[in-house]
């Protein structure tokens, strides 16, 4: 075993056994505040008045970053392993409901801007990169993946066949209703809302409403010459 991989376990044993102390204290003030103290040793950074409520799960917690004022709720599992170039950015007053499973896989970025809403039971998965901007609201149920199985080869496997990963952008002030599928290599423009079961499978423009499988722009919230 070389130095890399020697110090890569002794930071995977401390981060279970902090995890596994502190992750099912009662969420009351002294389980909120010892988290807080412990997770520190262990994330790349959190910052202050973070809230973490009992039975939250982080695996490659040195490449997770917590800005402030951020509520992250029971159930919630965050994944940053599987490369060490990886990077899962919370900013400051994100709010990540129940039971949201964010992901990196490999050498991959996820980044959730600052005052962004992530609802119930949402999956946010890799390994392309994602990118969520500031003030989105994005409604339980909906799945975000950056990636999409090859499967041109009718004899091979599909899951044998690899994955492409373009990555995926959710500019400022988007809202994703309930059960929103956005697909690998999509931009959804600023100020755009998605209706409620659509999936986005090509880009958004700015400021637009989209509805239906596969999702398709209804209107403008602003005049066409403006977008």
């Amino acid at each position: 075993m070389n130095k890399k991989q020697y110090s890569a376990r002794l930071q995977r044993l401390q981060e279970i056994l902090l995890t596994t102390l502190l992750g099912d204290i009662p969420t009351i003030a002294l389980g909120v505040k010892l988290r807080n103290f412990g997770y520190r040793r262990i994330l790349a950074q959190i910052g202050n008045s973070v809230y973490i409520q009992d039975g939250v799960e982080f695996i490659g917690t040195s490449c997770i970053e917590i800005g402030t004022d951020v509520y992250i709720f029971k159930g919630v599992r965050i994944d940053g392993r599987g490369h060490r170039n990886n990077k899962i950015y919370l900013g400051n007053k994100v709010a990540i409901e129940r039971n949201v499973d964010i992901g990196s896989l490999k050498d991959t970025c996820i980044h959730i801007d600052d005052d962004t809403f992530i609802g119930t039971d949402v999956c946010i998965e890799g390994p392309g990169d994602i990118k969520i901007g500031k003030k989105c609201i994005i409604a339980a149920h909906s799945g975000i993946y950056a990636n999409n199985h090859n499967f041109a080869d009718p004899i091979e496997p599909i899951k044998e066949q690899g994955v492409t990963s373009k990555g995926i952008v959710i500019e400022d002030d988007c809202w994703l209703g309930h059960g929103v599928t956005v697909l690998d290599g999509v931009t959804i423009g600023k100020g755009s809302v998605i209706g409620a079961g659509a999936v986005v499978n090509k880009d958004i423009p700015p400021f637009s409403v989209a509805v239906g499988v596969p999702a398709r722009v209804v209107k403008s919230r602003i005049s066409q010459d403006l977008i």
